[in-house]
């Protein structure tokens, strides 16, 4: 590990004790998997993924809306492994993230299945499909506002049966809460008109 690494460790570990915060690590080494992270209620939610990323030691790309690498946030959001996307391009998210599957031998992209902070019937079933599509593993990542705890568990490969996986992972979800509980929405498949 570098120095680099090394003091992102501990300033993570650091800062999450000092805000009472514990993180738990409990996935098996894998170097392609796309991690879900939920609930996403609050712009909070970002910071702590990241404080969690690093006092585990875990590299995680995420995705945001183009805009946020404009101007003098650009460098440090790419710094960060934010990867930018126009959404206003239908389908093209998904092309673009299969095809960055298919270019690198490590790749672990953290998705919002939620796609917003705010409350939605559903999640959106990219992340599945692109995991499915690419053949990589999910991973289950959740924030736990009451029990001030984050954590990176349970990869499986998804079966291709998505009503049983989403169950599955609507069990496991069912009591992480997020900061903002009226935002948070059932773990179900949101389907397209």
């Amino acid at each position: 590990m570098n120095l680099e690494r090394s003091l992102l460790q501990w300033f993570g570990k650091l800062i999450l004790k000092l805000c009472g915060w514990q993180v738990i690590n409990r996935l098996p080494p894998c170097e392609r998997y796309v991690l879900v992270g939920a609930p996403h209620t609050s712009n909070w939610d970002f910071p702590f993924a990241l404080l969690a990323m690093w006092a585990t030691g875990l590299r995680f790309s995420w995705v945001g809306k183009h805009t946020l690498f404009r101007g003098p946030a650009g460098p440090l959001m790419r710094a960060l492994d934010g990867i930018p996307v126009d959404r206003s391009s239908g389908g093209g998210l998904m092309r673009y993230v299969l095809r960055l599957f298919k270019e690198r031998s490590k790749l672990v992209l953290a998705l919002a299945p939620e796609g917003t902070r705010s409350y939605t019937e559903a999640w959106k079933p990219g992340f599945y499909q692109i995991a499915l599509e690419a053949k990589v593993p999910i991973a289950l990542g959740y924030i736990d506002y009451p029990r001030r705890s984050l954590g990176f568990e349970q990869l499986f490969e998804p079966s291709g049966d998505i009503e049983a996986d989403f169950a599955m992972m609507r069990e496991y979800y069912r009591d992480k809460v997020g900061r903002h509980p009226e935002n948070q929405g059932p773990v179900r498949v949101k389907r397209s008109l």
